[in-house]
């Protein structure tokens, strides 16, 4: 029985590259410029200091709801020193433990501003990028992680594709308005995803378009759901604000 010569595999791969790149149906991956990525990480470690924080917030409200029976905001929380435990609860223990959890929202808020005040300093928004803070929701910050996470926004041709590298859409296949199948959820930028998330809570909290928009959907669905919407409503106008170089319309998101 005689050998059969087989053509090595990189170079059979090679070839098929390059026939797909000729009939223009290779999906090519975006290259982020390398002098931007330390700003872009560092930001992204930001978002894990703000999630860390976000969780020992949560526990502390819930300790005191549990054992007080009234609810402190965020806000008021995040002013707390460590001598106002002793005044919270009479327990030792929830005591030590409402310490803990305020010693360490300090700490980590102490390094978020850290973080923030070299970037703002030293990273200014592109032109193309300015109009974003016209958008509701959107500050310094969220501008700035917007900017480093989308790069050139010229890479995405359609909104619909905007929107889905952002999470914003489900990765549902449908036929005749029945689920044949779903896609990899994964897929997109989970930090873009979060920022417009964070927008959109900040938005329905200070523009009243939003907020009739959110709570519309949250009588027929849930408010995270009703979240997610609004900022699926805010990627895309975001979208054409950055490609068109144009301020945020109220009229054009909302008619």
């Amino acid at each position: 029985m005689g050998l059969r010569l087989v053509e090595p595999t990189a170079r059979r791969d090679s070839f098929w590259l390059a026939h797909m790149l000729r009939l223009n149906i290779l999906p090519e991956g975006y290259i982020y410029p390398k002098e931007q990525r330390p700003v872009r990480d560092l930001l992204r470690r930001r978002l894990l200091f703000v999630k860390h924080r976000t969780s020992h917030i949560l526990s502390l409200q819930s300790m005191i709801t549990r054992n007080l029976g009234y609810k402190i905001s965020g806000n008021d929380i995040k002013k707390l020193n460590e001598s106002d435990a002793d005044k919270l609860f009479n327990e030792p223990f929830l005591v030590l433990a409402a310490k803990n959890n305020i010693s360490t929202i300090q700490f980590l808020g102490k390094i978020i501003t850290d973080i923030e005040k070299p970037v703002k300093s030293h990273v200014k928004l592109k032109p193309e990028f300015e109009y974003l803070l016209t958008m509701p929701g959107i500050g310094d910050i969220l501008g700035l992680t917007i900017m480093l996470e989308v790069g050139d926004i010229s890479r995405f041709p359609t909104v619909g594709d905007y929107s889905s590298y952002c999470r914003c859409v489900k990765s549902e296949r449908l036929s005749n308005s029945k689920k044949k199948g779903k896609g990899n959820s994964k897929n997109g930028n989970k930090y873009l995803s979060w920022a417009y998330v964070e927008a959109a809570n900040f938005a329905i909290r200070h523009y009243p378009e939003c907020q009739r928009f959110y709570q519309r959907k949250k009588a027929t669905t849930n408010g995270i759901v009703a979240i997610k919407a609004l900022s699926n409503k805010l990627a895309r106008a975001s979208y054409y604000v950055m490609r068109d170089q144009v301020a945020y319309d109220e009229k054009q998101l909302f008619r």
